[in-house]
């Protein structure tokens, strides 16, 4: 069984990676703002499917690494930390960027995405490997935890979508507060997951 606070900080470290500016969030608040719900739809749908998808690579990997080489779940779920600590400065320090990106507003685009978006392989890798592996291997916990991972990126993105213009413009005015928050936050994550 898992202790709470050990979920309790999956779920924050889960929420900051999903609903921090990403590449998905970025391409999704872009394309609204430039095409509309209705013409941007088809890119919103892959970036939804390619989340699932790439959730599901992670899940197989991490259980494939557990099965033929258990010890490097551990050392996985140290380059997990380092990783969140990276995030964490790299929050703390960044300013909000707007994609220059146009062009069509394809499924092909949104799925293709997410299989190059390196952050959603972090967050699905360190997900499992800091915060479940030590508690559950079995295959089915883990592909349950990636599709939570993936609902949870989904509403993000969705978030940004409906929210357009007003999640960018509070953002660029309040990122410096926002960010140090967030990166104190996932400091909290590298912490517990250190602990476990």
């Amino acid at each position: 069984m898992i202790p709470g606070y050990v979920l309790t900080n999956f779920f924050v470290y889960a929420l900051v990676n999903a609903f921090t500016p990403g590449p998905g969030n970025i391409l999704a608040l872009n394309t609204v703002t430039n095409y509309g719900w209705k013409k941007g739809r088809p890119l919103f749908w892959g970036i939804f499917a390619g989340y699932y998808a790439v959730q599901i690579i992670c899940a197989v990997f991490v259980y494939g690494v557990g099965a033929f080489l258990p010890h490097a779940l551990q050392a996985m779920k140290y380059i997990g930390a380092a990783y969140i600590l990276w995030l964490a400065i790299h929050i703390a320090i960044s300013k909000p960027e707007v994609s220059e990106e146009q062009g069509s507003a394809s499924f092909a685009k949104g799925f293709l995405l997410q299989f190059v978006n390196v952050k959603i392989y972090m967050f699905g890798i360190t997900a499992l490997t800091g915060f479940i592996t030590a508690y559950s291997r079995a295959l089915w916990t883990l592909v349950g935890v990636e599709f939570l991972i993936a609902t949870m990126g989904t509403i993000a993105t969705l978030t940004w979508i409906g929210a357009g213009l007003l999640i960018q413009k509070f953002y660029v005015r309040h990122y410096r507060m926002i960010n140090i928050v967030l990166a104190l936050t996932l400091l909290e994550c590298v912490w517990s997951m250190l602990q476990a």
